[in-house]
C-alpha cells in the first residue's frame, strides 16, 4: 500500500498517511496529527506491506485550504505580537518564538523557550479569552528554536537544523577533538549556542578515515618523500608530512607507509 510522508513544519517531524487518489511529493494535503487538524507537505511517497494503523489524509489541499492557510499566517503574526505583551504584562520568563494556527482555527499552538519551567495557566486564560480558541502553549529547546528562525552557520550556508536535519543527536567534545579543531566555544557553537550539529553528522567520515590514516607525529613515507605527520584531512583523504628540511607535503593516504610510530602508540602497543 502507497503511503504519504508529510511534514507540517519544515524540517520538522515526519508523519505517514494513507491516501486515495494521486499524490506526488510537493503536493499539500490536509491531515490531522499530534497538534490538531493542519496543512502539511508531502516529501515522498513509500510502499508499506500494511497500513492498517496508518491514519488517512483528510483531502488534498484545494483553493480554499490555501486561503485560509495565508491567511492564518497573518493571523499567526498578530497572535504573536498580542502575546508578547501579555507575557511582558505577567512578567513571565519566557520567549515566544512560533505561533500556529490550526486549520480550523479551534486551536492556537504558542512556541517558547525558556531556561525554567514556567507556571502560565493565567497567560492561557488570558489568550483563550481574547481569541476565543484552545491555547496550547509548547515549550522548545534552543535547538528547536533555531530550526524555526533559522539563519545562516559559521561556514555562511543555511542553518543544517533547518535545510535538512530532522533530529538531533547528542554531540561531545571527543568529536571535536577528533576532527581535529580548535577547541574554541565560540567556532564550534552553533547559533543554538550548543556544539554545531555537523559535528556529529561527518563524525562517522572522520572515524572511518581514523581507521585508514597514519597516527599523528608518526614517521611515515610516499614515494621518495618521508617526513612527519602533522596534518590529516579526512575531506581531502589527505595526508601532510613535514620532512627534516621544513617542506610540507600533502600525499593521499593510500600512497601513505608508516615507518614509525610516535612514543604514545608505541606505549599503547606494549600494553
Amino acid at each position: 500500500m502507497k503511503v504519504a510522508i508529510v511534514e507540517f513544519m519544515r524540517v520538522g517531524q515526519l508523519y505517514p498517511y494513507r491516501f486515495e487518489g494521486e499524490l506526488k511529493p510537493g503536493d499539500r494535503v490536509i491531515a490531522e496529527y499530534e497538534r490538531g487538524v493542519g496543512m502539511g507537505k508531502v516529501v515522498k511517497i513509500e510502499e508499506l506491506e500494511t497500513a492498517d494503523e496508518i491514519p488517512s489524509i483528510i483531502r488534498k489541499a484545494t483553493d480554499e485550504d490555501l486561503r485560509i492557510y495565508e491567511e492564518n499566517k497573518q493571523l499567526e503574526k498578530e497572535a504573536f505580537k498580542i502575546c508578547k505583551e501579555e507575557i511582558k504584562s505577567f512578567e513571565l520568563n519566557m520567549k515566544l518564538v512560533r505561533v500556529e494556527y490550526m486549520m480550523d482555527r479551534k486551536k492556537i499552538v504558542f512556541y517558547f523557550t525558556s531556561p525554567t519551567r514556567v507556571d502560565f495557566r493565567a497567560l492561557v486564560k488570558r489568550l483563550a479569552s481574547i481569541f476565543k480558541a484552545r491555547i496550547e502553549m509548547r515549550q522548545i529547546g534552543v535547538r528547536d528554536e533555531a530550526r524555526i528562525i533559522g539563519g545562516l552557520g559559521l561556514c555562511g550556508d543555511e542553518l543544517c537544523c533547518s535545510r535538512f536535519l530532522r533530529t538531533f543527536n547528542p554531540v561531545s567534545m571527543k568529536m571535536t577533538k577528533q576532527q581535529n579543531l580548535n577547541i574554541n566555544v565560540k567556532k564550534i557553537s552553533g547559533a543554538c549556542g550548543r556544539l554545531m550539529c555537523c559535528l556529529w553528522f561527518e563524525h562517522e567520515l572522520y572515524e572511518e578515515f581514523l581507521q585508514i590514516a597514519p597516527p599523528m607525529d608518526s614517521i611515515a613515507r610516499s614515494g621518495e618523500i618521508e617526513g612527519r605527520v602533522v596534518y590529516i584531512n579526512p575531506i581531502k583523504k589527505t595526508v601532510i608530512l613535514k620532512t627534516e628540511e621544513g617542506l610540507m607535503v600533502e600525499v593521499p593516504v593510500g600512497d601513505v607507509e608508516v615507518i614509525s610510530l610516535p612514543e604514545e602508540e608505541i606505549d599503547k602497543e606494549v600494553v
